[in-house]
């Protein structure tokens, strides 16, 4: 089997204030990529809503949320630069953020870019998490379903540089459909961006179990589907918000091979053998051999406990 490697770069982003401007969080994102470079990297991962502030935890009105957080276009000239910088140095790139698109509705996105620049994979986030209404007793909100729509397409998988990528958005990595549907389409790397907050204000989840869920996700859903994982997160005290930090690259043996140790901008980077997952394919979860998918009808027929899908 001849030896096929992928320079995987994780950008951790610490914190955006509601008054940074949009063009020194670029200046940010572009001194990560270039630090990627330096260090060999031939694909970097930024967070989800990489571009702003998280402001789901900020109740406004729709307008005001597209008005100051969404992209209407990508790339655009408030990011071209991101671009034109990954072109230069020949690295490509995953990016998260909010994507107002006026014929389908706003979403929360993700897109793959390649060492040329070029879009190559859109994704809009499925699993939204959080609630619509103004809880006025919370701490602060978590409104992506109030101001995003369900994505419109599911999971997908992309050649980019000669690499079969997919990505998923935060709250996606907790269900394992998520990671199924990408191993199923022959997925190697899976990149992911977050933004946990370390607080769950609909119960007292106990802080450290934020972190501990998060990794054994990522570790368990890699080594059940053979595949690499990228996951960035923008972390740190926004504006007294606190958010875990805990961006890594897993291996398709389930290892963490590389932790951010900060909840700062912080890029880490690990050379992936890409040919790891296939002793996995080939034997443990050899799909085609040892899958029965006539006996899981109801991941497909049931929501939840007793609910039909109608």
């Amino acid at each position: 089997m001849s030896q096929r490697r992928l320079g995987v770069a994780v950008a951790q982003v610490g914190a955006v204030h509601v008054s940074d401007s949009r063009q020194r969080t670029l200046d940010r994102l572009i001194a990560l990529l270039q630090e990627a470079k330096s260090r060999g990297a031939d694909f970097v991962v930024f967070p989800e809503l990489t571009l702003a502030t998280f402001f789901p935890r900020y109740w406004m009105s729709q307008q005001e949320a597209e008005e100051r957080y969404f992209e209407h276009s990508m790339p655009n000239p408030n990011v071209q630069a991101l671009f034109d910088e990954a072109r230069r140095l020949e690295v490509g790139f995953y990016l998260g953020y909010a994507e107002l698109c006026p014929k389908e509705g706003p979403f929360n996105t993700s897109i793959l870019v390649n060492k040329k620049g070029q879009i190559i994979g859109k994704y809009r986030k499925v699993h939204l998490p959080g609630h619509s209404d103004h809880k006025l007793d919370a701490p602060f909100q978590h409104l992506e379903k109030k101001y995003f729509q369900v994505g419109n397409d599911t999971f997908k998988v992309w050649g980019v540089d000669e690499v079969q990528m997919g990505m998923c958005l935060c709250n996606d990595r907790r269900w394992p459909e998520t990671w199924r549907v990408m191993g199923l389409q022959g997925a190697e790397f899976v990149a992911l961006g977050y933004n946990t907050p370390s607080i769950n204000i609909h119960w007292p989840e106990p802080v450290h179990l934020r972190m501990h869920h998060h990794l054994i996700t990522l570790q368990a859903s890699a080594y059940q589907n053979a595949v690499w994982i990228g996951a960035a997160a923008k972390c740190g005290v926004e504006d007294g918000h606190h958010m875990i930090g805990g961006s890594v690259i897993v291996a398709p043996t389930g290892e963490i091979v590389a932790q951010a140790s900060t909840e700062e901008d912080e890029l880490i980077y690990f050379n992936a053998d890409l040919n790891l997952g296939q002793p996995f394919r080939d034997h443990v979860f050899n799909f085609a051999k040892h899958r029965r998918p006539e006996h899981y009808q109801l991941i497909v027929e049931r929501t939840g406990v007793g609910a039909s899908l109608a």
